[in-house]
């Protein structure tokens, strides 16, 4: 996916910047269509892959003046095993052209625009299905990245902070990361993540978006049970809550009897984690990582695409 956020954050913080996109892939290569990197002066963010072939690349985008599409043999170009071959895309950006970006669907190439990119650009603004990167007949077509889906973290103990460690770097995900006072949280917070020390985090969850993720995983039976019981009477897109199963038959109990219903309570997934990974903090942060990202994944629109 394009991000288009990214990469005005970037012109913002650096003038100019040359996003570097593979194209196409022919054979084994490192990284797959569409993963990108964007290069400044002075440092650079995102990969493509490929150790040699990354530097390369990003060597030549200090140096140019324009847009280039480039092919480069893996093998006899650049020493590695892969044995296939990328077409590359080198744009160049300042801030005015990066804002001017489409916030859905972003396609570009020579010439007249082929019927089949047309047909995606349709099929994507007219029923919102968000296309894989591509090439067709010589244009690149990329989906814009969708604004990051809200994450709730509630409690900074062994596996919230295990989760946290897994998922900050993971894109499309914002975290928000609550706890009873801010002694309880690491001295040092991975950057993008917002930490919210909070007497009563239950009374936070009025300001949670509706469609947010949760994850409850206080020292605390009553809180957790508190926040179940604001969540199911607020709205949620999915809840996740850690315990054993004789944990959760005590909380439906008594999430029943403060008056929710059998299928609203059903929504929140107790016990979390793969239970086949083990009961190590990383092990069930794994496990919740996988399952968030599959759930993610499934629900995203695809467009078949026959060109």
């Amino acid at each position: 996916m394009f991000d288009r956020d990214a990469l005005i954050a970037a012109c913002e913080a650096h003038g100019r910047v040359v996003r570097v996109v593979i194209a196409a892939v022919h054979g084994s290569a490192p990284r797959e269509v569409g993963a990108a990197m964007c290069v400044w002066d002075r440092g650079q963010s995102g990969t493509i892959g490929g150790g040699a072939l990354e530097y390369q690349l990003a060597q030549a985008a200090r140096g140019l003046e324009q847009d280039r599409v480039s092919r480069h043999a893996l093998g006899p170009d650049l020493g590695q095993c892969c044995g296939g071959a990328v077409e590359v895309l080198s744009e160049v950006y300042d801030l005015s052209r990066a804002i001017a970006l489409p916030t859905d669907v972003i396609a570009r190439g020579s010439g007249a625009m082929p019927l089949a990119v047309k047909r995606i650009l349709r099929e994507a603004r007219n029923q919102g299905q968000i296309p894989e990167p591509q090439r067709i007949e010589g244009w690149i077509v990329e989906g814009v990245r969708a604004p990051d889906r809200p994450l709730w973290i509630w409690g900074a103990g062994h596996v919230g902070r295990a989760l946290v460690d897994v998922l900050h770097p993971v894109p499309c995900i914002a975290i928000t990361w609550v706890d009873t006072g801010a002694e309880r949280f690491p001295d040092v917070v991975p950057d993008g993540i917002t930490v919210v020390p909070a007497r009563d985090p239950a009374r936070l969850v009025s300001r949670t978006p509706a469609h947010a993720d949760h994850l409850i995983l206080t020292y605390s039976h009553d809180l957790d049970l508190s926040l179940c019981h604001a969540l199911l009477t607020h709205g949620f897109g999915s809840a996740g809550l850690i315990g054993s199963a004789t944990k959760w038959a005590r909380f439906r109990k008594r999430l029943d009897a403060l008056g929710h219903r059998a299928d609203q309570i059903a929504r929140i997934t107790c016990p979390i984690g793969d239970p086949a990974l083990g009961k190590q903090p990383h092990m069930i942060a794994i496990g919740v990582a996988h399952r968030l990202l599959m759930e993610r994944r499934q629900a995203r629109p695809r467009t078949e695409v026959h060109a």
